[in-house]
């Protein structure tokens, strides 16, 4: 799909994709995170509906994930406060599954875990909207249930009580945050009467972004024009000299955000000290993630080791989930570039034959926008790949290992994707919670 250009600017653009969503859609809620792309969604949202649709109820669905910035639950008091009486305000205070990028030992957090009150890193907001576990509404909820289970979740039950009826749930995602986000607009399969930023969750129920070409810049264009409250975080963020790209705001412990767990200690002092306690690694994540410490082309290995048998080692001195986790990753990589093999540029390739490495050409890639050559290994994998300069993308053992060593539970250096690689228990959970909603709909 080839980027086109419109003769509007993107508010005009945004202003006909609400019209779009009220006219098609019964139940429409809102996903609120305390950032700035979902804040502004949610105030032009609201905007939009009482100029135009003032008889349309709204959700607002904000999932709390317990650590964060002391501004940002201020920031979404403030908001929920403002709104209550214009909105059905969801304040979810569940426990939930979180991955956590920092521990070699856990793969998952719990924000708001029941069995651990006296380890919270704040205390469980007291308002009547908030959904915790003396106060759930949401019949799809499971204890414990992955994050992005939860948010799916809700969205089916918001369309069960609400009558059934077609839902959508906007979010405040942009492509140009991130490579993936941008191609992800591009491939959509289950689009909504053709539109990419309309995707399909369950039946009846999609998911929406009508903020999906919008740039930074317009996100904070737009929030001084209007004159709209906002996280003040961004100002904290400004004055500590980050850049737009590194402005998060998100579970300090995921894969995004550790890089800048540091800044907590600086912006947060009493926040910081529930968080060391909190997640394992906290601390160490603090102390190196900012720094090319544990960056790819800068790790050793112990004397004595070779890369393979170094990564043996890390595998044996680890949890079996965590063990079993790596290994079927490993083996998936091994197997594809042996097998299928990977798209490279043809200076990596011409790098590679010079260096003797025993590779094939075995077609094009489908997975890349210039098809490049497929490459295979016939020969074992190499232990490292330091002398290929043109390129990180290589198989090899030490990627392997460097994916432990950075506790990359999903291996997304090696390539694989965010989504989880365990379709079929994703599957035993889509079938079990449809036979829940059947029940529930007398079906």
């Amino acid at each position: 799909m080839i980027k086109q250009h419109l003769k509007q600017n993107v508010y005009e653009a945004f202003l006909e994709r609400l019209k779009f969503i009220f006219e098609e859609f019964d139940n429409i809620y809102i996903s609120f995170s305390g950032g700035k792309d979902s804040g502004l969604l949610l105030n032009l949202v609201l905007d939009y509906r009482d100029r135009c649709f003032p008889q349309k109820a709204l959700g607002v669905f904000h999932q709390d994930f317990e650590a964060q910035y002391t501004v940002t639950t201020e920031y979404v008091e403030r908001t929920f406060e403002r709104i209550k009486g214009r909105v059905e305000p969801y304040w979810v205070c569940l426990p939930m599954a979180t991955r956590t990028a920092l521990s070699s030992y856990e793969m998952y957090w719990y924000p708001w875990d029941d069995t651990r009150r006296d380890a919270w890193v704040r205390e469980m907001p007291q308002k009547e909207y908030v959904v915790n576990l003396e106060n759930n509404p949401i019949s799809t909820y499971r204890y414990r249930m992955h994050q992005e289970d939860l948010a799916k979740q809700f969205g089916r039950w918001y369309r069960i009580s609400h009558g059934g009826r077609k839902t959508v749930c906007l979010l405040g995602i942009r492509a140009d945050e991130s490579l993936q986000r941008y191609s992800g607009f591009l491939n959509k399969k289950f689009g909504y009467k053709s539109e990419c930023w309309i995707s399909k969750q369950f039946k009846d129920v999609w998911c929406a972004s009508p903020l999906y070409d919008w740039s930074t810049s317009d996100i904070w264009h737009a929030n001084y024009r209007f004159g709209y409250d906002y996280n003040r975080l961004y100002d904290l963020y400004y004055m500590a000299g980050l850049k737009p790209s590194q402005m998060r705001v998100a579970s300090p412990f995921n894969d995004y955000s550790k890089d800048s767990l540091n800044l907590y200690r600086v912006i947060d002092p009493e926040v910081w000290t529930k968080l060391v306690g909190r997640v394992q690694g906290a601390n160490f994540a603090a102390i190196y993630g900012h720094t090319k410490a544990m960056g790819y082309r800068n790790i050793t290995l112990p004397e004595g080791h070779t890369w393979k048998s170094y990564t043996q080692f890390l595998l044996d001195t680890l949890p079996a989930r965590l063990r079993n986790n790596y290994v079927k990753k490993f083996r998936t990589s091994i197997q594809f570039w042996h097998e299928t093999g990977g798209g490279l540029d043809e200076a990596v390739i011409r790098e590679l034959e010079a260096h003797g490495y025993p590779i094939l050409r075995n077609g094009v890639s489908n997975y890349t926008r210039d098809k490049k050559s497929r490459i295979i290994f016939t020969g074992p994998i190499p232990d490292d790949t330091d002398d290929i300069k043109s390129s990180k993308d290589i198989p090899s053992w030490k990627r392997m290992c460097y994916c432990i060593l950075k506790n990359d539970h999903n291996c997304r250096f090696m390539g694989f994707g965010l989504t989880r690689q365990q379709q079929r228990r994703i599957d035993i959970i889509r079938k079990k919670y449809k036979s829940v909603e059947a029940m529930e709909n007398g079906v």
